[in-house]
């Protein structure tokens, strides 16, 4: 893959999308529809995923589009491999929360390698860039160039005052109860992919998920988090978490910034 040539794409696709789903967060009143599992689903994830869509297929037709809001990609196998949250956090966008993300990534043999989020209501744009190290870059964004950067580094944690951000929308008993076997300094709540950029630029240490999740939820994600020096590993085992699996469900997940001991 020329990641000279695949990042500025991913960067602007999901510029374009913040368009289209910021037009209709601003906007009056908008139908909120119920998929199959009972998430919801609005025109802005209509919208987002129809331009990203769109812009990687005509960018990259040979690979694979994996988007959480086509459901025929979902039957597709392959090691390589685009994957798509067009709209992550649909309950904080339906509720003007603000805390939504962008999500596309690049997956190569499992490893999601390259990655962009991008927070439209916040002003937030994470990604990895082509020689493989995540950056947040300063609004306001041109779609066709790159304005300035800051590179990002997990933090150097201290085991006795830990800093954890949590779910907003999935917080349940399991989840306290494993944050309650850590020393903490403070805890914060933030909803969608947004939680593995603030383990990447420091501002947290710790990120555990113990509920559902798919792949095309963390995989742009982890990609930010692993370029700026931290990991995502499984709950059970404390291997790392990979991606192309049959079904795309993930399994409970740790991200963190190395030197967190953590616990079981």
């Amino acid at each position: 893959m020329d990641f000279e040539k695949l990042v500025p794409i991913l960067r602007r696709l999901a510029l374009e999308a913040g368009d289209r789903i910021m037009a209709v967060y601003d906007g009056p009143d908008f139908e909120v529809k119920s998929k199959s599992d009972n998430s919801p689903v609005t025109a802005a994830d209509e919208a987002a995923d129809a331009v990203i869509s769109a812009g990687l297929c005509a960018a990259f037709p040979d690979l694979v589009l994996v988007t959480e809001e086509q459901a025929a990609t979902h039957a597709q196998r392959a090691s390589t491999f685009l994957i798509v949250d067009p709209l992550d956090g649909t309950k904080e966008f339906v509720q003007r929360r603000g805390d939504f993300t962008v999500n596309i990534a690049y997956v190569e043999n499992g490893v999601p390698l390259r990655g962009v989020v991008y927070a439209p209501a916040q002003g937030r744009l994470f990604y990895t860039g082509a020689d493989g190290r995540s950056v947040e870059e300063t609004g306001p964004f041109a779609k066709d160039s790159a304005g300035p950067v800051t590179p990002l580094s997990v933090s150097r944690p201290d085991n006795s005052a830990l800093m954890v951000v949590a779910s907003k929308s999935h917080r349940d008993a399991a989840t306290d109860d494993y944050i309650a076997r850590y020393a903490l300094r403070d805890m914060t709540s933030a909803g969608s992919s947004l939680k593995f950029c603030l383990v990447a630029t420091g501002e947290a240490d710790l990120y555990p998920r113990l509920g559902r999740t798919m792949e095309w939820d963390t995989a742009a994600g982890d990609a930010v988090l692993r370029g700026a020096g931290g990991q995502v590993v499984r709950f059970d085992d404390h291997q790392p978490l990979t991606y192309g699996k049959p079904g795309w469900d993930n399994p409970f997940f740790i991200a963190f910034a190395p030197g967190v001991e953590l616990k079981r």
